[in-house]
């Protein structure tokens, strides 16, 4: 107990780590009454109430039944999450000794885990589950007259192992080791997931205090695009006006220095090219069909230099900004904002010839291009078309299954300037609103306008062997998460 005799005296700062102005003790202490009130620790409450009382802090009875304003509540619900990190640490490590790679796509024992967890803490949930390894969980708090609902989404899927002896550890140890959490799947996203989950346990505890609500989403099938997971809820399920909500936080890895609202599109695509073949001394006869796709991929990898024309005029300018390409860049590597304004063409596959003496006869690559914010697939394809006019041993199909276009929320939309400030208080530092080149399940509901924000740990060593994150920013997120959607539905009814 800190000796005071003045009830206006100010929390001491060593235990007020953040960057507002520490608030007066009788306000600290009234509001942790409220929470132990909440909480039913009763006893704990007394012996604070005597303890207060007799070191001259002036609250009564009352005192605590004022409940907790909005910005002091952020505070304590800080510090509460920090009193039980060792619990958020464990809940993470058993879910990265969870395998769920996909493929196969199998999470079965994943969100099991998390049925679990969320019974432990007296939350109900349902599964969904279009596919039966692929299960989807969802939970709902919150009163549902609200006219603000906020949705929490995560996928629980990973990518699978496929050189786990070339590990340094376990790939699923969940080991912490030097201020990092080691294992499969724990960037991308098993962390943010965790994150999201903690959080929703923090708005359901204490739910009579908002009044919004709060939908959770543990989706499957992810990695494979979301048939069968986040796409499945929100556009095959019979509650999916509810799993929509009115605005989404999720935790990508998108690094805590920016807030992604938009993600490129893409565009991907199976080429052929066929030809009579031969032997391979006889070339003055056939070029073959190697030859012929090199050829054709030079001419490709030239639609980098096409640029979108429905961008708003503002969010270009604003996209060009120094601070904004510097973000970029830092987070995801330089030439990360160029990226980010440009399509991008990646040839991923390449199979063709059947002996080395041999002119190949046919050769197939796949193509993924990533689209930017106002550039349509269709004026690339028609550039295709072109490219291909004078190559009549080429042809293409669109795999129309994993091609979806770039999507984009507002950035000037409440929910950014609560994760803005709420980060700000936590780490120091104000992340800026960029685009994400790789694609998640924020576009599902972009596509069905419904504003969507990404905000999660560092990206770096995702999908990658010896896979790692850090437990500062772990934990760091699940604070910012859980104080953005409490501030957001503790907002107007």
């Amino acid at each position: 107990m800190v000796r005071t005799k003045n009830s206006e005296s100010a929390l001491p700062d060593h235990l007020w780590p953040y960057t507002a102005a520490p608030p007066p003790l009788r306000d600290v202490l009234s509001q942790l009454g409220h929470f132990f009130e909440e909480l039913g620790y009763t006893k704990t409450l007394d012996a604070l109430l005597r303890e207060a009382k007799k070191n001259g802090v002036g609250a009564d009875a009352a005192e605590w039944k004022k409940g907790v304003d909005t910005d002091m509540s952020a505070g304590l619900m800080a510090l509460l999450i920090e009193s039980e990190q060792d619990a958020h640490l464990e809940f993470l490590q058993s879910l990265i000794r969870t395998p769920s790679p996909n493929p196969p796509g199998n999470t079965r024992d994943a969100v099991r885990l998390v049925e679990k967890y969320l019974h432990k803490h007296g939350i109900e949930s349902r599964l969904i589950a279009p596919h039966s390894d692929a299960p989807n969980l969802v939970s709902v708090t919150g009163t549902r007259l609200a006219t603000r609902r906020l949705v929490l989404n995560g996928h629980i899927d990973s990518f699978p192992v496929a050189d786990a002896d070339q590990w340094r550890r376990d790939p699923y140890s969940g080991d912490i080791e030097d201020g990092f959490i080691h294992g499969r799947g724990v960037v991308d996203m098993k962390a943010g997931t965790a994150a999201s989950i903690i959080a929703y346990t923090y708005i359901h505890r204490f739910q009579s205090r908002l009044t919004g609500q709060c939908a959770l989403e543990v989706v499957s099938d992810e990695e494979t695009g979301g048939k069968y997971g986040t796409r499945y809820l929100l556009e095959e399920d019979e509650g999916r006006e509810t799993w929509r909500g009115d605005c989404v936080l999720n935790a990508e890895p998108g690094g805590m220095e920016s807030i992604r609202f938009g993600e490129k599109g893409t565009l991907r695509m199976t080429f052929t090219v066929v030809t009579q073949g031969g032997h391979g001394a006889y070339l003055h006869r056939n070029e073959g069909a190697i030859r012929i796709s090199a050829r054709l991929i030079e001419r490709l990898v030239g639609l980098e230099t096409l640029r979108g024309k429905d961008m708003d005029p503002k969010l270009d300018r604003y996209m060009e900004r120094d601070d904004v390409r510097t973000v970029a860049n830092s987070i995801m590597g330089q030439g990360a904002a160029d990226s980010m304004l440009k399509p991008t063409v990646n040839i991923g596959t390449i199979i063709g010839g059947a002996k080395v003496n041999m002119i190949p006869s046919s050769c197939t690559f796949e193509v993924d291009v990533r689209l930017p914010i106002g550039l349509e697939a269709d004026t690339v394809l028609s550039r295709i078309d072109e490219l291909l006019s004078d190559v009549p041993e080429a042809s293409y199909t669109v795999q129309s299954a994993a091609s979806n276009p770039a999507a984009a929320s507002p950035i000037e939309h409440e929910l950014v300037g609560l994760i803005q400030r709420n980060a700000e208080t936590v780490r120091g530092i104000t992340p800026l609103p960029i685009v994400s080149l790789g694609a998640t399940d924020c576009k599902h509901f972009r596509y069905h306008g419904v504003p969507a924000y990404t905000y999660g740990p560092s990206p770096e060593t995702m999908a990658e062997r010896d896979e790692r994150a850090s437990v500062r920013e772990f934990l760091q997120t699940v604070k910012v998460h859980t104080l953005a959607a409490w501030d957001f539905l503790s907002g107007p009814a």
